[in-house]
Protein backbone atom coordinates (compact mmCIF):
# COMPACT_ATOMS: atom_id res chain seq x y z
CA UNK A 1 0.00 0.00 0.00
CA UNK A 2 1.34 3.31 -0.98
CA UNK A 3 2.91 5.67 1.64
CA UNK A 4 0.15 8.39 1.05
CA UNK A 5 -2.78 5.83 2.50
CA UNK A 6 -0.21 4.39 4.87
CA UNK A 7 0.01 8.13 6.32
CA UNK A 8 -3.76 8.48 6.97
CA UNK A 9 -3.34 5.18 9.32
CA UNK A 10 -5.05 2.92 6.72
CA UNK A 11 -4.16 -0.71 7.51
CA UNK A 12 -6.13 -1.95 4.74
CA UNK A 13 -5.62 -1.46 0.84
CA UNK A 14 -9.69 -2.17 0.82
CA UNK A 15 -12.07 1.13 0.77
CA UNK A 16 -16.08 1.74 0.72
CA UNK A 17 -16.53 3.53 -2.51
CA UNK A 18 -18.59 6.29 -1.60
CA UNK A 19 -22.36 5.47 -2.93
CA UNK A 20 -24.58 9.24 -3.60
CA UNK A 21 -28.52 8.78 -3.14
CA UNK A 22 -28.30 6.88 -0.01
CA UNK A 23 -26.46 4.03 -0.36
CA UNK A 24 -23.43 5.57 1.77
CA UNK A 25 -24.26 6.49 5.28
CA UNK A 26 -22.26 8.14 8.16
CA UNK A 27 -22.26 4.32 10.00
CA UNK A 28 -20.59 2.74 6.85
CA UNK A 29 -18.18 5.38 6.45
CA UNK A 30 -17.07 4.88 10.22
CA UNK A 31 -17.27 0.98 9.55
CA UNK A 32 -15.43 0.87 6.94
CA UNK A 33 -12.58 3.12 8.66
CA UNK A 34 -12.68 0.37 11.40
CA UNK A 35 -12.19 -2.30 9.48
CA UNK A 36 -8.94 -0.74 8.13
CA UNK A 37 -9.80 0.99 5.23
CA UNK A 38 -11.02 4.35 4.51
CA UNK A 39 -15.09 5.36 3.25
CA UNK A 40 -16.05 8.46 1.97
CA UNK A 41 -19.27 11.10 2.74
CA UNK A 42 -20.72 10.65 -0.91
CA UNK A 43 -21.64 14.64 -1.19
CA UNK A 44 -23.72 13.83 -4.38
CA UNK A 45 -27.54 14.66 -4.27
CA UNK A 46 -27.03 16.51 -0.83
CA UNK A 47 -27.47 19.61 0.14
CA UNK A 48 -24.79 21.71 1.70
CA UNK A 49 -26.83 21.36 5.65
CA UNK A 50 -26.89 17.85 4.99
CA UNK A 51 -23.50 17.38 4.25
CA UNK A 52 -21.83 19.53 7.18
CA UNK A 53 -24.19 17.08 9.26
CA UNK A 54 -23.11 13.78 7.50
CA UNK A 55 -19.77 15.37 7.92
CA UNK A 56 -20.18 15.77 11.43
CA UNK A 57 -21.41 12.70 12.43
CA UNK A 58 -18.17 10.82 11.22
CA UNK A 59 -15.87 13.34 12.14
CA UNK A 60 -16.97 12.64 16.01
CA UNK A 61 -15.75 8.88 15.49
CA UNK A 62 -12.29 10.14 14.96
CA UNK A 63 -11.63 8.08 12.41
CA UNK A 64 -10.10 8.65 8.67
CA UNK A 65 -12.49 9.78 6.38
CA UNK A 66 -13.10 11.04 2.98
CA UNK A 67 -15.78 13.31 1.02
CA UNK A 68 -16.45 12.49 -2.89
CA UNK A 69 -17.69 15.40 -5.01
CA UNK A 70 -19.43 15.44 -8.19
CA UNK A 71 -17.43 17.79 -10.02
CA UNK A 72 -19.61 19.99 -12.65
CA UNK A 73 -19.47 18.61 -15.80
CA UNK A 74 -23.08 18.99 -17.27
CA UNK A 75 -24.41 17.34 -20.50
CA UNK A 76 -27.25 19.96 -21.48
CA UNK A 77 -29.90 18.18 -22.65
CA UNK A 78 -31.74 18.72 -26.36
CA UNK A 79 -35.26 20.48 -24.95
CA UNK A 80 -37.14 18.30 -28.03
CA UNK A 81 -35.75 15.24 -27.32
CA UNK A 82 -36.51 16.00 -23.27
CA UNK A 83 -39.72 16.57 -23.78
CA UNK A 84 -40.17 13.60 -26.18
CA UNK A 85 -38.82 11.34 -23.39
CA UNK A 86 -41.18 12.96 -20.98
CA UNK A 87 -43.79 11.66 -22.85
CA UNK A 88 -42.33 8.20 -22.94
CA UNK A 89 -42.26 8.39 -19.21
CA UNK A 90 -46.20 8.90 -18.60
CA UNK A 91 -47.09 5.54 -18.58
CA UNK A 92 -44.36 4.74 -15.65
CA UNK A 93 -45.25 8.60 -13.85
CA UNK A 94 -49.40 7.83 -13.74
CA UNK A 95 -48.95 4.88 -11.96
CA UNK A 96 -47.74 6.53 -9.40
CA UNK A 97 -49.86 9.60 -9.58
CA UNK A 98 -46.50 11.96 -11.16
CA UNK A 99 -46.85 14.66 -13.48
CA UNK A 100 -43.79 14.65 -15.70
CA UNK A 101 -45.41 16.50 -18.49
CA UNK A 102 -45.18 19.99 -17.60
CA UNK A 103 -41.83 20.11 -15.95
CA UNK A 104 -39.20 21.95 -17.03
CA UNK A 105 -35.40 20.75 -17.35
CA UNK A 106 -33.52 21.50 -14.42
CA UNK A 107 -29.68 22.16 -15.06
CA UNK A 108 -27.96 22.48 -11.87
CA UNK A 109 -24.62 22.46 -10.72
CA UNK A 110 -25.75 20.18 -7.15
CA UNK A 111 -24.22 22.90 -5.08
CA UNK A 112 -20.55 23.13 -6.36
CA UNK A 113 -19.32 26.09 -4.71
CA UNK A 114 -21.14 25.82 -1.48
CA UNK A 115 -19.52 22.21 -1.15
CA UNK A 116 -16.46 23.79 -2.04
CA UNK A 117 -16.50 26.45 0.46
CA UNK A 118 -17.46 24.47 3.12
CA UNK A 119 -14.85 21.87 2.81
CA UNK A 120 -12.36 24.65 2.42
CA UNK A 121 -13.55 26.14 5.53
CA UNK A 122 -13.31 22.95 7.63
CA UNK A 123 -10.96 21.02 6.04
CA UNK A 124 -11.59 17.15 5.75
CA UNK A 125 -8.62 14.29 5.69
CA UNK A 126 -9.24 13.42 1.48
CA UNK A 127 -11.84 14.74 -1.05
CA UNK A 128 -12.26 12.92 -3.70
CA UNK A 129 -14.11 14.08 -7.45
CA UNK A 130 -15.87 12.48 -10.10
CA UNK A 131 -17.76 13.03 -13.10
CA UNK A 132 -15.23 15.69 -13.99
CA UNK A 133 -12.14 17.76 -13.26
CA UNK A 134 -12.37 20.88 -10.60
CA UNK A 135 -10.66 23.77 -11.72
CA UNK A 136 -6.76 24.11 -10.96
CA UNK A 137 -7.59 26.47 -8.23
CA UNK A 138 -9.42 23.80 -6.16
CA UNK A 139 -7.27 21.51 -6.30
CA UNK A 140 -4.36 23.48 -5.07
CA UNK A 141 -6.77 25.42 -2.45
CA UNK A 142 -7.69 22.16 -0.98
CA UNK A 143 -4.53 20.64 -0.92
CA UNK A 144 -3.25 23.88 0.89
CA UNK A 145 -5.64 22.99 3.62
CA UNK A 146 -4.07 19.76 4.38
CA UNK A 147 -6.44 17.71 2.31
CA UNK A 148 -5.20 14.89 -0.03
CA UNK A 149 -7.24 15.80 -3.46
CA UNK A 150 -7.79 12.21 -5.46
CA UNK A 151 -9.62 12.20 -8.79
CA UNK A 152 -11.82 9.63 -10.49
CA UNK A 153 -10.59 8.51 -14.21
CA UNK A 154 -11.45 5.92 -16.56
CA UNK A 155 -8.70 6.02 -18.96
CA UNK A 156 -5.05 6.94 -19.47
CA UNK A 157 -6.04 10.49 -20.98
CA UNK A 158 -8.20 11.64 -18.13
CA UNK A 159 -5.18 10.47 -15.43
CA UNK A 160 -3.07 12.69 -17.76
CA UNK A 161 -5.58 15.68 -17.59
CA UNK A 162 -5.87 14.99 -13.49
CA UNK A 163 -2.25 14.49 -13.05
CA UNK A 164 -1.26 18.05 -14.60
CA UNK A 165 -3.52 19.50 -11.51
CA UNK A 166 -1.71 18.31 -8.91
CA UNK A 167 -3.97 15.54 -7.47
CA UNK A 168 -2.21 13.53 -4.83
CA UNK A 169 -4.16 9.71 -5.78
CA UNK A 170 -6.55 8.54 -8.79
CA UNK A 171 -9.40 6.34 -8.48
CA UNK A 172 -8.86 4.46 -11.87
CA UNK A 173 -12.34 3.00 -12.56
CA UNK A 174 -13.11 0.64 -14.91
CA UNK A 175 -16.75 -0.62 -16.98
CA UNK A 176 -17.45 -3.02 -14.65
CA UNK A 177 -18.40 -0.55 -11.77
CA UNK A 178 -22.06 -0.37 -10.50
CA UNK A 179 -23.83 3.36 -10.19
CA UNK A 180 -22.35 6.34 -12.71
CA UNK A 181 -19.37 5.94 -14.51
CA UNK A 182 -16.97 9.05 -13.66
CA UNK A 183 -15.95 9.13 -17.41
CA UNK A 184 -15.64 12.86 -18.48
CA UNK A 185 -17.39 12.59 -21.83
CA UNK A 186 -20.76 11.57 -20.33
CA UNK A 187 -22.43 11.69 -23.69
CA UNK A 188 -20.68 8.53 -24.96
CA UNK A 189 -20.97 5.27 -23.91
CA UNK A 190 -17.52 4.29 -22.02
CA UNK A 191 -15.74 1.39 -23.69
CA UNK A 192 -15.63 -1.85 -21.57
CA UNK A 193 -11.92 -2.08 -20.98
CA UNK A 194 -11.11 -4.68 -18.34
CA UNK A 195 -9.84 -3.42 -14.93
CA UNK A 196 -6.15 -5.29 -15.38
CA UNK A 197 -5.72 -3.18 -18.65
CA UNK A 198 -7.01 0.08 -17.40
CA UNK A 199 -4.84 -0.17 -14.59
CA UNK A 200 -1.68 -0.64 -16.83
CA UNK A 201 -2.63 1.84 -19.06
CA UNK A 202 -3.30 4.74 -16.89
CA UNK A 203 0.24 3.55 -14.36
CA UNK A 204 2.31 3.54 -17.79
CA UNK A 205 0.42 7.31 -18.25
CA UNK A 206 1.31 8.99 -15.08
CA UNK A 207 2.84 8.65 -11.54
CA UNK A 208 0.47 8.83 -9.01
CA UNK A 209 -0.73 5.96 -6.59
CA UNK A 210 -4.11 3.97 -7.99
CA UNK A 211 -7.18 2.96 -6.93
CA UNK A 212 -9.16 0.14 -8.30
CA UNK A 213 -12.50 -0.02 -8.84
CA UNK A 214 -15.09 -1.60 -11.13
CA UNK A 215 -16.55 -5.00 -10.20
CA UNK A 216 -14.43 -5.58 -7.26
CA UNK A 217 -16.24 -7.89 -4.98
CA UNK A 218 -14.07 -11.37 -4.03
CA UNK A 219 -10.89 -11.74 -2.65
CA UNK A 220 -9.48 -12.91 -6.43
CA UNK A 221 -10.59 -9.79 -8.23
CA UNK A 222 -8.82 -7.90 -4.62
CA UNK A 223 -5.51 -9.72 -5.21
CA UNK A 224 -6.02 -8.86 -9.27
CA UNK A 225 -5.98 -5.50 -9.22
CA UNK A 226 -3.17 -5.05 -6.77
CA UNK A 227 -1.07 -7.33 -8.94
CA UNK A 228 -2.05 -5.57 -11.44
CA UNK A 229 -0.77 -2.47 -10.35
CA UNK A 230 -2.89 -0.85 -7.87
CA UNK A 231 -2.34 0.50 -4.36
CA UNK A 232 -5.62 -0.42 -2.85
CA UNK A 233 -9.09 -1.10 -4.36
CA UNK A 234 -12.51 0.57 -3.76
CA UNK A 235 -15.72 -1.34 -3.23
CA UNK A 236 -19.41 -0.15 -3.42
CA UNK A 237 -21.89 -2.58 -4.86
CA UNK A 238 -20.67 -5.35 -2.11
CA UNK A 239 -21.50 -3.41 0.67
CA UNK A 240 -24.96 -2.22 -0.83
CA UNK A 241 -26.59 -5.17 1.17
CA UNK A 242 -24.49 -4.80 4.71
CA UNK A 243 -26.02 -3.18 7.82
CA UNK A 244 -25.10 -0.19 7.34
CA UNK A 245 -25.79 0.43 3.73
CA UNK A 246 -28.38 3.16 3.21
CA UNK A 247 -30.13 1.07 0.52
CA UNK A 248 -33.77 0.98 0.15
CA UNK A 249 -35.67 -2.70 0.40
CA UNK A 250 -36.17 -2.62 -3.29
CA UNK A 251 -32.42 -2.40 -4.21
CA UNK A 252 -31.53 -4.93 -1.53
CA UNK A 253 -34.02 -7.66 -2.48
CA UNK A 254 -33.68 -6.71 -6.23
CA UNK A 255 -29.32 -7.77 -5.45
CA UNK A 256 -30.37 -10.87 -3.66
CA UNK A 257 -31.96 -12.26 -6.93
CA UNK A 258 -29.09 -13.74 -8.81
CA UNK A 259 -31.24 -13.93 -11.75
CA UNK A 260 -30.95 -10.51 -13.15
CA UNK A 261 -28.02 -8.94 -15.02
CA UNK A 262 -26.63 -5.69 -15.39
CA UNK A 263 -26.45 -2.95 -18.03
CA UNK A 264 -25.44 0.22 -18.68
CA UNK A 265 -27.89 2.80 -19.27
CA UNK A 266 -28.79 6.51 -19.21
CA UNK A 267 -32.27 6.14 -18.36
CA UNK A 268 -32.36 7.40 -14.86
CA UNK A 269 -30.36 10.37 -15.55
CA UNK A 270 -29.23 10.92 -18.79
CA UNK A 271 -25.37 9.93 -17.59
CA UNK A 272 -24.15 6.19 -18.47
CA UNK A 273 -24.80 4.23 -15.13
CA UNK A 274 -24.76 0.77 -14.45
CA UNK A 275 -27.72 -0.66 -12.86
CA UNK A 276 -29.84 -4.17 -12.63
CA UNK A 277 -31.32 -4.21 -15.73
CA UNK A 278 -35.55 -3.82 -15.00
CA UNK A 279 -38.69 -2.66 -16.74
CA UNK A 280 -37.63 0.78 -16.85
CA UNK A 281 -33.98 -0.10 -18.33
CA UNK A 282 -35.69 -2.11 -20.96
CA UNK A 283 -38.33 0.34 -22.14
CA UNK A 284 -36.40 3.39 -21.62
CA UNK A 285 -32.58 2.57 -22.27
CA UNK A 286 -32.76 3.22 -26.13
CA UNK A 287 -34.41 6.44 -26.09
CA UNK A 288 -33.45 7.89 -23.20
CA UNK A 289 -31.60 10.95 -24.95
CA UNK A 290 -27.94 12.31 -22.55
CA UNK A 291 -28.88 14.96 -20.70
CA UNK A 292 -27.40 15.07 -16.74
CA UNK A 293 -28.94 16.64 -14.63
CA UNK A 294 -32.22 16.92 -16.76
CA UNK A 295 -32.70 13.23 -16.61
CA UNK A 296 -32.26 12.45 -13.36
CA UNK A 297 -34.34 15.55 -12.19
CA UNK A 298 -37.28 14.23 -14.39
CA UNK A 299 -37.49 10.82 -13.40
CA UNK A 300 -36.36 11.05 -9.78
CA UNK A 301 -40.26 11.88 -8.20
CA UNK A 302 -40.48 8.08 -10.03
CA UNK A 303 -37.87 6.41 -8.65
CA UNK A 304 -38.83 8.12 -4.82
CA UNK A 305 -42.60 7.08 -5.58
CA UNK A 306 -41.30 3.40 -6.72
CA UNK A 307 -39.13 3.07 -3.34
CA UNK A 308 -42.10 4.13 -1.45
CA UNK A 309 -44.34 0.99 -3.35
CA UNK A 310 -41.43 -1.30 -3.02
CA UNK A 311 -41.69 -1.48 -6.63
CA UNK A 312 -37.98 -2.75 -8.58
CA UNK A 313 -38.95 -1.89 -11.55
CA UNK A 314 -38.98 1.54 -11.56
CA UNK A 315 -35.91 1.79 -9.43
CA UNK A 316 -32.49 2.59 -10.70
CA UNK A 317 -31.02 -0.41 -9.07
CA UNK A 318 -27.00 0.62 -9.02
CA UNK A 319 -24.90 -2.60 -9.10
CA UNK A 320 -21.45 -3.50 -10.55
CA UNK A 321 -21.24 -6.91 -12.22
CA UNK A 322 -20.04 -8.60 -8.90
CA UNK A 323 -23.29 -7.63 -7.36
CA UNK A 324 -24.04 -11.75 -6.60
CA UNK A 325 -21.19 -11.34 -3.89
CA UNK A 326 -23.36 -8.56 -1.93
CA UNK A 327 -24.14 -10.05 1.50
CA UNK A 328 -26.70 -8.91 4.15
CA UNK A 329 -23.90 -8.53 7.15
CA UNK A 330 -21.97 -5.65 8.76
CA UNK A 331 -19.61 -3.71 6.38
CA UNK A 332 -16.82 -4.96 8.53
CA UNK A 333 -17.07 -8.51 8.00
CA UNK A 334 -17.46 -8.28 4.49
CA UNK A 335 -14.42 -5.58 4.10
CA UNK A 336 -11.96 -7.54 6.14
CA UNK A 337 -12.97 -10.87 4.43
CA UNK A 338 -11.84 -9.62 1.10
CA UNK A 339 -8.36 -9.62 2.33
CA UNK A 340 -8.37 -12.80 3.06
CA UNK A 341 -6.08 -13.93 0.64
CA UNK A 342 -3.67 -11.07 0.75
Amino acid sequence: MHSTLIGLGLTSPVLAAPMAGGGSTPALVVAAAKAGGLGFVAAGYQSPAALAGQIGQVRASGVPFGVNVFAPNPVPVDRRRYREYADLLRADADRYGVDVSGVEPIEDDDHWADKIDLLLADPVPVVSFTFGLPAARVVTALRAAGTLVVQTVTSAGEARAAAGLGVDLLVVQACAAGGHSGTFTPDRIPPEIPLPRLLGEVGAAVDLPLIAAGGIATPTAVGTALAAGADAVSVGTVLLRSDESGASAPHRDALADTRRRTVVTRAFTGRPARGLRNEFTDRHSAQAPAGYPALHHLTSPIRKAAVAAGDPERVNLWAGTGYHNAAAEPAARILTGLTRRL
